[in-house]
């Protein structure tokens, strides 16, 4: 008898019994992001392969190691898209969205990284995403802060996740930051183990994410990035952390806290929990 096909590991069907807790989760984060003046936008599951080589850095692990690539029948490199800002930004600018306006966008649906299935961690995931064109003050961070802030209160799950803050300022400030890590790195690199070495060359701050408990301990030496900022960033995370202060939206500065992706510039930040084992990210 022939074997039964089964769902692909990591990629999970969710049953009647589970999708109205995902319809309850969806339409509660509809409604918060619509009184924000969102406007939803529909992208393609699938953009070519460059798009993401270009906007998250081929040196990041999502390029690097984790991207569902493959050759049409055309012979041009497509991707399951792995994240939505990419495609969000593309559809933007193909559809003249984005030439002095200002925009606030929502999108919502599968994205697909190839890792190793665990708790928390799947390679087909469901993502909301909220982006917003056209402004770049503290106000406009704060605002998304808030509005997620908004989404805890509305699931009733405030009292389980908290907020950490950091800047990694402009490219010019990261590139000399890059420089006083590397340095730092270098000089302990028979402390690291096989990841944090490669990483040291590729994509040096990622080694701040490390969940090694030694390679933690010997980052406690290492330079930080707002020692590095320049002006303009220590002014706008110095307004953000005053906005958020009267808005009664506590976090604390994690001065560690990096994004895997190159786009970033200037305010990160991630709401985080203990209830979800090694996993702990909730939003950023």
């Amino acid at each position: 008898m022939a074997k039964n096909i089964q769902a692909i590991r990591g990629m999970n069907d969710y049953l009647p019994d589970e999708t109205a807790f995902w319809q309850r989760v969806e339409g509660t984060l509809k409604g918060v992001l619509t009184s924000y003046g969102y406007s939803e936008i529909r992208l393609p599951i699938v953009e070519q392969t460059p798009l993401f080589q270009r906007a998250i850095g081929e040196a990041t692990d999502v390029v690097e190691k984790e991207t569902y690539s493959f050759a049409d029948r055309n012979g041009d490199s497509l991707t399951l898209r792995p994240e939505g800002t990419a495609g969000c930004v593309r559809a933007g600018i193909e559809h003249g969205l984005l030439y002095n306006q200002e925009q606030r966008l929502w999108y919502m649906g599968p994205m697909f990284r190839y890792e190793r299935p665990q708790k928390g961690r799947y390679r087909q995931f469901h993502q909301m995403g909220a982006e917003v064109f056209g402004q770049q003050g503290p106000d406009v961070d704060a605002e998304l802060i808030l509005l997620t802030a908004r989404w805890w209160r509305a699931l009733s799950i405030s009292e389980y996740v908290s907020l950490e803050l950091n800047s990694i300022g402009s490219l010019e400030a990261r590139a000399r930051y890059r420089e006083a890590l590397v340095t730092f790195l270098g000089r302990h690199e028979d402390r690291l183990d096989e990841d944090c070495r490669r990483r040291m060359h590729t994509n040096p701050m990622r080694v701040l994410d490390t969940k090694n408990p030694d390679i933690q301990a010997l980052l406690n030496d290492a330079p930080v990035m707002i020692d590095y900022l320049d002006d303009d960033s220590r002014v706008h995370f110095s307004s953000l952390c005053e906005l958020l202060g009267l808005a009664g939206i506590p976090y604390t500065v994690n001065p560690r806290l990096v994004r895997g992706l190159d786009y970033y510039n200037r305010t990160v930040f991630e709401w985080v929990t203990t209830r979800l084992g090694s996993q702990g990210t909730v939003c950023g």
